[in-house]
């Protein structure tokens, strides 16, 4: 048996736990082998050769958090490491420490809407889930003191259905299965604009119109709500969606409390509440032929 070499570790990153199953990727694999993952045994699950590649599947050991090496060895008929027939992919797998939970992504959204609010119009921007004025009192709005101002309250999100970006066609991918091409369908995601209320509130009507041209720049400027599309890999580029202005601005310039606001609306388009379903898998692909000679007039 040649010395073998290990050419990739698929995938590449996995849970302290354990328990992630590794494809290695190489050429010299003899038919038993032993797989150490970061100095620890792993567990072999199979070993094969297909078209001068070798291939060996592996169940991962836990291992604290860090880049480690995979090493592979190859046994002998009695399952005795062969001298000088290791194969090392040095710092090949990371092991991460798993997340409690993953942080949703319209949680991601809000937060960033937030930030961008705090830096571009005012630092004390808060959220809520609740309506943070009394519209019942006679004459308009009735603010609630916030704790400082002048302040931003962002308000929301309403879901409201997205006539922009919404499909109702399925979608389908074609991907090779045990048996051959198959045909796999998904519903479409459900897509849907996330309407926003700013409550915006001072103590001085001159200060809530600067604030009130600050919230206006910053809807026409950020025409774009850009965000990482995962958080923890910068490699996978920005995803972001349409933000415009939502309706007519609403002041109330005098209250019982003497606070000055005023409330407008913004909406982000075309945000995927979920990413789809499959609806069916299995279907096989087949090339229809057609057969000239079970037609009329036809030729042999």
């Amino acid at each position: 048996m040649a010395v073998p070499s290990l050419t990739s570790v698929t995938p590449s990153s996995g849970p302290t736990s354990g328990g992630d199953i590794l494809r290695l990727t190489g050429v010299g694999f003899a038919a038993r082998v032993a797989v150490r993952v970061g100095g620890l045994r792993a567990e072999v699950l199979t070993v094969r050769q297909e078209s001068g590649a070798s291939y060996a599947d592996v169940r991962t050991p836990a291992h604290e958090a860090g880049l480690v090496n995979v090493e592979l060895l190859n046994l002998s008929a009695e399952d005795s490491p062969v001298p000088g027939e290791v194969a090392v992919l040095p710092t090949a797998y990371r092991y991460l420490r798993p997340r409690v939970a993953a942080e949703a992504n319209l949680t991601r959204l809000v937060r960033t809407l937030l930030r961008e609010l705090k830096r571009q119009v005012v630092a004390n921007v808060s959220a809520s889930v609740s309506v943070d004025y009394d519209d019942t009192v006679e004459g308009g709005l009735n603010v609630i003191a916030m704790a400082s101002l002048p302040s931003v309250v962002l308000s929301g999100p309403a879901l409201r259905e997205s006539r922009r970006y919404s499909t109702n066609v399925l979608h389908e991918d074609v991907v090779q299965g045990p048996s051959g091409a198959e045909l796999v369908r998904r519903r479409p995601a459900y897509t849907v604009d996330l309407a926003f209320t700013l409550t915006v509130a001072s103590e001085r009507t001159a200060e809530l119109f600067n604030l009130m041209a600050a919230v206006a720049t910053f809807l026409n400027r950020n025409r774009w709500l850009v965000m990482a599309r995962d958080a923890e890999d910068a490699s996978r580029g920005t995803v972001r969606w349409e933000m415009d202005a939502d309706g007519e601005v609403r002041t109330q310039l005098g209250s019982r409390d003497d606070v000055r606001a005023f409330t407008w609306g913004l909406v982000v388009r075309g945000f995927d509440v979920d990413e789809g379903l499959p609806l069916d898998i299995g279907k096989a692909v087949a090339q229809a032929h057609l057969d000239t000679d079970s037609l009329p007039g036809g030729t042999s």
